[in-house]
C-alpha cells in the first residue's frame, strides 16, 4: 500500500469534512440553536445548549487531525522523508537498520502520489546518494549512488568501473581480517564525490559492456559493488522516479535499542 496515496486521501477527507462543518453544517446548528433559544421562555439549560452546538464526532476528529495531517503531508512530501536501509547493497556508506533522512526539495518539488516535478530547483550529480522508485516496480523504493548521468558512457568489468571510457580512480584502504582477501575495503572517487566501497576478489559478480545512459534517466550503483541489485541489472532509473536525495543517518536500530551514536552525514 502507497503512503504518500494513503495520507493524501486521509488529508482530502478531513479537509472536506472540516470545511463542510464550517460552511454548511456549523451554521444549521447556531440557526437550530438561536430557534431554540428564541422559543423557550426562561431560557435554554446548559445541557440543551451543548447538545445543539455539539460537533458530530466526524467532525470533531476531522477538525483535530485535518492540521496535523496536513504539515505531515507537506514536510514528508516537500521537505524531508525518513527511511530505513532493509539491504546491504550500499555498505560500507549505510548499513542494514541505518535510519536515513532525505532531502525532498534537492532535485525539485514534486507532487505526492503522481511524483511530477512542478517546480525545478537542481538535478542529482555523480556521486550523489538517491532514493528512487524501482523502475520495475514503482511502489518500492530503492537507494544507491549515481555513477551516470544522461548522456555518460558506462562499462563495469574486472570490478573496475569506468565512465565515459575512463576508470574511476580507487584506492585499497584495507584488506578483510587477517588480510583475508574476501572483502576489500576501497576509496572510490566519482566526480567531486569520494566514498568507500566493498569489492570481493573471489566474487566474479557482473561483468557488463559500455552502455550509453540515455536523456532524462539516471545509471545508479550500490557501494556494496558484488551485492547490489542496481542498472547493472535492470537498466536506468528516469528523471520521473526520483524521491530525493540522502544527506544523513540520524538512527540505527537493528532489532536492540536504537542507537544515536551513529549520527552522519551521507557522503
Amino acid at each position: 500500500m502507497d503512503f504518500s496515496l494513503l495520507l493524501v486521501l486521509a488529508v482530502a477527507l478531513s479537509g472536506v469534512i472540516y470545511l463542510l462543518d464550517v460552511w454548511l453544517l456549523k451554521p444549521k446548528r447556531r440557526q437550530r440553536f438561536a430557534a431554540a433559544e428564541a422559543n423557550a421562555q426562561e431560557g435554554l439549560d446548559p445541557a440543551t445548549s451543548e447538545k445543539l452546538l455539539k460537533e458530530p464526532w466526524p467532525v470533531d476528529y476531522a477538525r483535530s487531525f485535518f492540521p496535523v495531517l496536513l504539515v505531515v503531508l507537506v514536510v514528508r512530501s516537500f521537505i524531508i522523508e525518513p527511511f530505513q536501509i532493509p539491504s546491504g547493497s550500499m555498505r560500507p556508506t549505510l548499513e542494514v537498520g541505518d535510519f536515513i533522512l532525505v532531502n525532498k526539495f534537492a532535485y525539485g518539488l514534486r507532487l505526492p502520489v503522481v511524483n511530477t516535478r512542478f517546480i525545478e530547483v537542481g538535478d542529482p550529480e555523480r556521486g550523489d546518494v538517491m532514493v528512487f522508485r524501482f523502475p520495475d516496480e514503482p511502489s518500492v523504493n530503492f537507494i544507491k549512488r549515481v555513477v551516470g548521468m544522461p548522456g555518460d558512457r558506462i562499462r563495469y568489468e574486472g570490478k573496475q568501473l569506468y565512465v565515459n571510457g575512463e576508470p574511476v580512480a580507487k584506492e585499497l584502504i584495507e584488506e578483510g581480517p587477517e588480510g583475508s582477501p574476501q572483502q576489500l575495503l576501497l576509496e572510490e572517487r566519482l566526480g567531486d564525490a569520494e566514498h568507500f566501497i566493498y569489492n570481493n576478489p573471489r566474487d566474479p559478480g557482473p561483468q557488463m559492456r559500455e552502455v550509453e545512459v540515455p536523456e532524462g534517466h539516471y545509471f545508479m550503483m550500490g557501494d556494496n559493488r558484488d551485492h547490489s541489485n542496481d542498472s547493472r541489472y535492470w537498466g536506468f532509473v528516469p528523471e520521473e522516479n526520483i524521491v530525493g536525495r540522502a544527506f544523513a543517518v540520524w538512527m540505527h536500530w537493528d532489532g536492540g535499542l536504537p542507537s544515536f551514536t551513529s549520527v552522519r552525514r551521507i557522503e
